[in-house]
């Protein structure tokens, strides 16, 4: 996918393919999830209910945009407070490998084991609370819709190497989370424009900046 910053509102599978170039079987398996969300929607509030007529922008395109900001030769992400998949399961319905779903909700966890079963998407899903989850850090940490930054970057510090790659999907409060989280450090993210909403940005932060520990070498594949 291209890293021009051009916002593309795809309206359906189609729209998302020919803007993406994913391959039919890729796509199958993504139609084959946007249908499972929408059935389970009726039963447990899964997305925001006014955006499900947008899921292909609003969700799945917000989602794959962030494949082209990941560092070469990623083995390992942690989504966190995955929700609905978004975006860690998107990507890795595209190929990310080594892909792992924090998400403490039970019943959203268990829609992400079905979703990922019927796509036969390889993730390990973290059925606990972020500060829970043992293992490696990861070589890159998402999250959408979680968490102010003041919250959000002490949890995603659990998982970061100063080599790691922290992708944060932020909306139209970015400044004022910025502005809070910064009170007292001083935090300098790329700020990405978003190619799904001309009001959304991407935050990208290393590892380093927000405090991550792990040192470079160490074992970033686990779950």
């Amino acid at each position: 996918m291209s890293d021009a910053a051009t916002v593309a509102t795809p309206p359906d599978a189609a729209a998302f393919a020919a803007l993406t170039g994913v391959s039919r079987e890729t796509l199958a398996r993504l139609e084959v999830y946007v249908d499972l969300l929408k059935r389970w929607q009726s039963r447990i509030n899964l997305v925001a209910p006014r955006s499900l007529p947008d899921v292909w922008t609003r969700h799945v395109w917000d989602s794959a945009q962030l494949q082209a900001h990941l560092p070469q030769n990623t083995r390992s992400l942690i989504d966190l407070g995955s929700g609905a998949g978004f975006p860690g399961l998107v990507l890795a319905i595209l190929g990310v490998p080594g892909v792992a779903l924090a998400e403490a909700d039970q019943r959203k966890a268990s829609f992400l084991r079905e979703a990922a079963r019927i796509t036969e998407t390889a993730v390990d899903i973290h059925a606990c609370r972020i500060e829970a989850i043992q293992g490696p850090p990861r070589d890159v940490v998402t999250a959408r819709a979680l968490a102010p930054l003041a919250r959000l970057l002490p949890l995603a510090r659990r998982f970061c190497r100063p080599d790691t790659t922290v992708l944060l999907l932020k909306g139209q409060d970015v400044e004022e989370e910025l502005t809070e989280a910064t009170r007292d450090r001083i935090l300098t993210p790329d700020r990405l424009p978003s190619r799904s909403s001309p009001s959304g940005t991407i935050l990208r932060f290393m590892g380093a900046e927000i405090g991550g520990s792990h040192q470079p070498g160490q074992s970033g594949t686990g779950r």
